[in-house]
């Protein structure tokens, strides 16, 4: 079986990353290793998600990267041109809404209950679009 298990988004610091993506979203950190040349290679997952342990092994994660360059530096927070680009799906839609809004996430919209289940789009540290989605 094959599976996506990883996908690279471009952040400007390592460490207020990895603090929102643990902290507000309740990620867990999964390796953050030094690789000698001031890069590091940082990898987070939903906690529980996938594999025993809740290491998240077999679920996609996020490989944290910071920009090198000018041209990385422009596509932090515009990685998908402004639309939703990254969904996470959760089994308690009302217990993370609200964990999320009292951690400071901020949402662009009021939940919304659709045919697919509910949702709202928010928005990660960098203005990158999520949606938070409990699939009917």
């Amino acid at each position: 079986m094959s599976l996506i298990a990883l996908v690279t988004l471009v952040v400007d610091d390592y460490d207020k990353a990895i603090a929102f993506y643990t902290d507000a979203l309740g990620f867990q950190l999964i390796e953050d290793t030094d690789r000698g040349d001031g890069s590091r290679w940082v990898v987070v997952r939903p906690r529980g998600a996938g594999g025993s342990g809740g290491s998240g092994e077999g679920s996609t994660g996020l490989l944290l990267a910071r920009a090198k360059d000018d041209a990385q530096h422009a596509s932090v927070g515009a990685q998908t041109g402004g639309r939703v680009g990254f969904f996470l799906h959760t089994e308690d839609f009302a217990r993370d809404h609200t964990r999320m809004v009292a951690a400071g996430v901020r949402f662009l919209e009021e939940p919304r209950h659709e045919p697919y289940g509910s949702v709202a789009v928010f928005e990660d540290l960098y203005g990158n679009r999520w949606d938070l989605l409990q699939p009917a």
